[in-house]
């Protein structure tokens, strides 16, 4: 099975993409591979990945999935890291309701504790 955050012209398993870091195997190195962790995450509804990553400084007690969403497509637009700080601007896709909808947001990320958090991330309108 190809990895969800991969383009469709990408071969590259889940198992060996994002699956290694869902199943604990290993940590994301970057802040973009941990993006793309949880992009395939919110593709698979993984709320317990999804909380275990997010900085406890702003992460929420629980998360609401939108029943029926499809997350399809996410491409990455922008990656800067300065020492243990990160960006990651991408925008993703999904389907609902026979619609599509795109999200764009600029996140920011740390490392603590030489693991990377999602800290949280700005949309664009």
């Amino acid at each position: 099975m190809r990895c969800p955050c991969r383009k469709k012209s990408e071969t590259l398993a889940y198992q060996v993409c994002c699956g290694r870091f869902h199943g604990g195997v290993a940590l994301p190195e970057t802040a973009e591979a941990l993006m793309r962790s949880r992009f395939t995450a919110f593709a698979q509804q993984n709320e317990p990945y999804l909380l275990s990553t997010w900085h406890t400084s702003t992460r929420p007690k629980s998360l609401d999935f939108e029943v029926g969403r499809d997350w399809y497509m996410l491409k990455i637009t922008e990656t800067a890291t300065d020492g243990d700080r990160a960006i990651v601007a991408f925008s993703a896709r999904s389907r609902m309701a026979g619609r599509t909808h795109d999200l764009v947001e600029r996140s920011r990320f740390v490392r603590d504790g030489g693991r990377w958090f999602y800290i949280d991330g700005e949309i664009t309108p």
